[in-house]
């Protein structure tokens, strides 16, 4: 067992005492599988709370990627840059504190892939802050789509008429992601 997979476990288990809401290992799953059949280079997360996530990810990268995750706390910003040195992964990987609507304009770059999993009802707006960071092929990636998508009603309805993507549901237990592409 590699230093990520050792730090997913312990992050997975510390769940079980306190409860966190990180993907998880059945969605982590998912998204492993979308990193491996894109292989993108660049990948922007909004929603880095402890770092769970943004290590699935990398682990799945070589020393020539780059995340940039965001997170709101910095108490949490700071066990997940913790969490993220003890994993030894290999992609250069920022992490931002503060709040995404402030944070997103300021990011600059195109994104391969972006990740979303943080304010449920602000969904829409931080699509918005990133349209002009993505390109043709462009993947996102919105978690929670299933228990909360009364709360993200109108990214769904976004993300699935708007003609800019196409996009589908994955199912995962009770819950699931939005998976769209940029066209």
């Amino acid at each position: 067992m590699n230093e990520a997979d050792k730090v997913l476990e312990e992050i997975e288990a510390s769940t079980e005492k306190k409860f966190l809401p990180i993907i998880g290992p059945d969605k982590g799953q998912i998204l492993i599988e979308i990193i491996r059949k894109t292989n993108p280079r660049r990948i922007l997360e909004v929603g880095t709370l402890i770092g769970h996530s943004t290590i699935l990810m990398a682990k799945e990268l070589d020393r020539c990627a780059y995340i940039a995750t965001i997170g709101i706390r910095a108490g949490e910003a700071k066990r997940a840059r913790e969490n993220i040195r003890r994993a030894k992964v290999p992609p250069k990987i920022d992490v931002i504190v503060g709040d995404a609507i402030r944070v997103l304009p300021k990011i600059t770059g195109k994104f391969d892939m972006v990740f979303i999993d943080a304010a449920k009802d602000e969904y829409s707006e931080y699509l918005k802050l990133i349209e002009g960071k993505l390109h043709k092929g462009s993947v996102i990636v919105a978690d929670n789509v299933g228990i909360s998508a009364p709360q993200m009603r109108d990214y769904l309805d976004y993300v699935r008429s708007s003609g800019k993507y196409t996009s589908e549901y994955v199912s995962c237990g009770e819950d699931g992601v939005e998976v769209s592409t940029k066209l």
